[in-house]
């Protein structure tokens, strides 16, 4: 369909190529990575224990923007190196969100009524075919209509 505003790609047109993608089977949400990099989060304890802890192997992977809101916090209080690299020794790969992900996340965001954020994780989630791990009830609320499976 063309608007307005150039081209704009139907939902059915926006899927990704399997073969084109890495394989990732725990995608993560900013509340599980703050969680685990802060000893004083409410969700310490619980970030520690499983998904992330025991992922049995299974590849993990969160967008730039969720990567980015977990190193908010850590900016302003202690710098990035060591949270960047306490990531990177959990092996939290950097997942793109393709081509036309402005459209995607729109498509999402106008699905789900949620944030940006929360529509990153649950479209890194489908175009990865991930479970998407979260403390944040809202968001694992708004994956159900979508059929995206959810750890808690």
């Amino acid at each position: 369909m063309i608007g307005a505003a150039g081209p704009q790609p139907e939902k059915a047109g926006m899927s990704c190529k399997a073969a084109q993608r890495p394989v990732v089977t725990v995608i993560f949400d900013a509340s599980v990575l703050i969680g685990h990099l802060g000893s004083n989060d409410l969700h310490h304890v619980r970030a520690m224990a499983p998904p992330l802890e025991t992922t049995g192997g299974r590849a993990l992977g969160a967008s730039a923007i969720t990567r980015a809101e977990t190193l908010v916090a850590p900016a302003r209080q202690v710098g990035l190196r060591m949270p960047t690299a306490a990531i990177g020794r959990l092996g939290v790969q950097e997942l793109a969100l393709g081509e036309n992900a402005p459209f995607r996340l729109a498509w999402v965001r106008a699905d789900v009524g949620r944030k940006l954020p929360d529509c990153c994780v649950l479209l890194a989630s489908q175009m990865h075919a991930g479970s998407a791990a979260s403390f944040d009830v809202d968001l694992l609320t708004a994956a159900r209509p979508l059929g995206l499976h959810m750890i808690e």
